[in-house]
């Protein structure tokens, strides 16, 4: 698996604490009301699609977040591939704990899964090329951690994680830059201005605009925007191996085989995070 290097203690701590502030609030009312304050439970997470699991991990650290005396035994890991009826672990220990944590560690699992499942599935349809499948930042406010996590669990690969680690100058860039040299030329000024190393990408849309892209330099891969897969196929001999190539832009399920056979290094796809369907979870007492 990819190294994230976003995935820190910090980083999960802060997301979990910010995630159950905004759910739990001054009190889980509904708990602390009905259930004694002393009361010993269990509950396991029943799978209840087939799919790839993801969010095990994360789970141990809500847990303890919410309650360091729950106890975890996990059955099944981040990655596994599940089918209705299996159970991916169970917990045990205060009831009220329990319970506040439930929907907090079900939101993220189901959806993460959901994540894991569709990216295990367009990465199984590149077998046989040189494609890697990378996400996007097209991701929900506040959850980039936990769906960027899910892809490197369904066996996809991160890209940029956000504006501040690596520059991309996409279409609107280049337009409002000038062209294609004058936003490289740019940029390539305000990094040396600022003291900063930063990988460029460069998004260009027609061969003309690749050319000058490779005419310029001082890039470290090419994007390759809405183009055919004819249209990418005459831009990777183009390239030449020069720059790693990133085929972009409406790549779907039924089109991204094809894209993959074009020769391209990278397939980026933001459907892997912004339109998915959950994999169906739910954490039963017994």
């Amino acid at each position: 698996m990819q190294n994230a290097l976003y995935l820190t203690p910090e980083a999960i701590s802060t997301f979990i604490r910010m995630a159950l502030a905004e759910d739990v609030g001054d009190g889980d009312h509904s708990s602390l009301a009905s259930i004694p304050a002393d009361a010993q439970n269990r509950a396991h997470l029943l799978v209840k699609d087939d799919g790839v699991l993801a969010g095990v991990a994360l789970a141990h650290h809500i847990f303890r977040a919410v309650d360091p005396d729950l106890r975890v035994e996990e059955l099944l890991s981040d990655g596994a591939r599940v089918q209705e009826g299996n159970i991916a672990f169970r917990v045990e220990g205060r009831s009220q704990s329990i319970l506040t944590a439930e929907r907090l560690v079900l939101n993220c699992m189901q959806r993460m899964s959901g994540i894991a499942t569709h990216t295990a599935h367009l990465t199984s349809l590149l077998t046989g090329t040189r494609a890697q499948l990378l996400d996007t930042r097209k991701t929900t406010p506040n959850f980039r951690l936990c769906e960027k996590w899910a892809v490197l669990i369904g066996g996809g690969v991160n890209h940029r994680y956000g504006l501040f680690d690596q520059i991309i100058l996409k279409d609107n860039h280049v337009d409002y830059a000038g062209g294609i040299r004058a936003a490289i030329e740019a940029t390539h000024a305000y990094l040396k201005r600022t003291g900063r190393q930063l990988p460029i990408e460069i998004e260009t849309r027609t061969l003309a605009e690749v050319q000058e892209a490779l005419d310029t330099g001082g890039i470290d891969r090419i994007m390759l925007d809405n183009m055919p897969p004819s249209q990418l196929r005459e831009a990777v001999a183009l390239i030449g191996g020069r720059f790693p190539t990133e085929a972009s832009g409406g790549i779907t399920e039924e089109t991204i085989a094809a894209v993959a056979a074009t020769g391209v290094d990278f397939i980026s796809v933001g459907a892997l995070t912004h339109s998915l369907k959950s994999l169906d979870l739910s954490l039963k007492a017994y």
